[in-house]
């Protein structure tokens, strides 16, 4: 068996171990009867817990309680003792996954022997790597609780399924990204674009949440999707998640958008030249910048915050397929 054979075995033993999470998780997202907890977070910028929308936030964890004691009167078919287990469970199953997929992409390096960046599927890989290390990372810290994994796990599988859309062969990178700047521009970016897709689902969570909350305060019985968001946490703590990932990648991707600039002035003699990926890369960068400000602004510039996130990774989400699959540039490197 040669090394990409190994490594397309590794990344399809991946794929099974978050889909198997996922379930795992799912059994425990519904049938674990506790309330969730809040999870340790900072107190956001500027010393002000972040503002959602004031009716749904008044009682959140009131309305977890009460859900969770909903839950004790109706017979279950699975204990939750039960669930608990299955949630341990998933999280080892995350973690191997997770070892799986970074051993595939270790794989790459060494049957290529160069880094492992060159095409579209492989930036992906790395992308769902990044994100699903940081959600571990938060788990760890104690900063979510295991449970929610049912939606990290669910959001990494998609990307990663739709990744195979796009597979390409390990082979030699094509002679304009035989550079170092590979290195750096190309994984500042990827990193930052596994947190903010966390950051993305904290901040449909958060909506979520949010939404549920107020429906429960006017007496109203949520529908679904909305009574997916019972067991969420408190929707200041999902909305104060959402801010710190996106604090934290925002550096990150304006680092990459500058090293890809100076990679383009060594390579093409101008640091900007409007191709489409340096358009959308610039757009989804003012978005992000839009919702830093909204974010740290008055309270109706914050409610609003979580949804100028959402639309930020959708932007990205467009630079990474249509602008490389239907656009052409000097970015044409999807190697499909």
């Amino acid at each position: 068996m040669t090394g990409a054979q190994v490594a397309n075995a590794l990344f399809v033993a991946t794929i099974i171990l978050y889909a198997s999470a996922m379930f795992g998780h799912a059994i425990e997202y519904a049938f674990d009867r506790r309330a969730p907890k809040r999870g340790k977070v900072l107190v956001a910028s500027g010393g002000e817990a972040a503002a959602s929308d004031e009716t749904a936030e008044t009682d959140a964890a009131a309305t977890n309680d009460a859900a969770a004691n909903d839950d004790n009167a109706a017979e279950v078919p699975v204990s939750p003792v039960a669930a608990r287990a299955a949630g341990r469970l998933s999280l080892v199953l995350t973690y191997l996954g997770t070892i799986a997929l970074a051993s595939s992409i270790v794989m790459r390096v060494i049957y290529t022997g160069r880094w492992p960046w060159g095409n579209m599927f492989e930036y992906i890989v790395g992308m769902a790597l990044a994100g699903m290390v940081t959600w571990l990372i938060l788990v760890a810290g104690g900063h979510v609780h295991r449970r929610l994994g049912l939606f990290a796990t669910f959001s990494v599988t998609m990307v990663l399924g739709t990744s195979v859309r796009v597979y390409t062969e390990a082979g030699p990178l094509v002679p304009a990204l035989d550079s170092y700047w590979i290195i750096i521009h190309v994984t500042a970016a990827i990193v930052a674009s596994g947190i903010l897709l966390i950051g993305c689902v904290f901040a449909i969570l958060h909506l979520l949440k949010r939404r549920f909350d107020r429906r429960i305060s006017e007496g109203k019985t949520p529908g679904f999707p909305l009574n997916i968001a019972k067991r969420l946490p408190d929707a200041t703590v999902l909305e104060r998640l959402t801010f710190k990932t996106h604090v934290f990648a925002f550096p990150l991707l304006t680092f990459g958008i500058f090293a890809g600039a100076v990679w383009a002035h060594f390579a093409w003699g101008r640091y900007w030249a409007w191709d489409p990926k340096e358009v959308w890369a610039f757009i989804a960068w003012v978005v992000y910048a839009a919702y830093l400000h909204a974010r740290v602004s008055g309270r109706s510039a914050r409610v609003n915050a979580p949804w100028i996130a959402i639309l930020g990774y959708a932007v990205m989400l467009f630079n990474l397929t249509a602008v490389n699959l239907i656009f052409g540039g000097l970015h044409s490197y999807a190697g499909v």
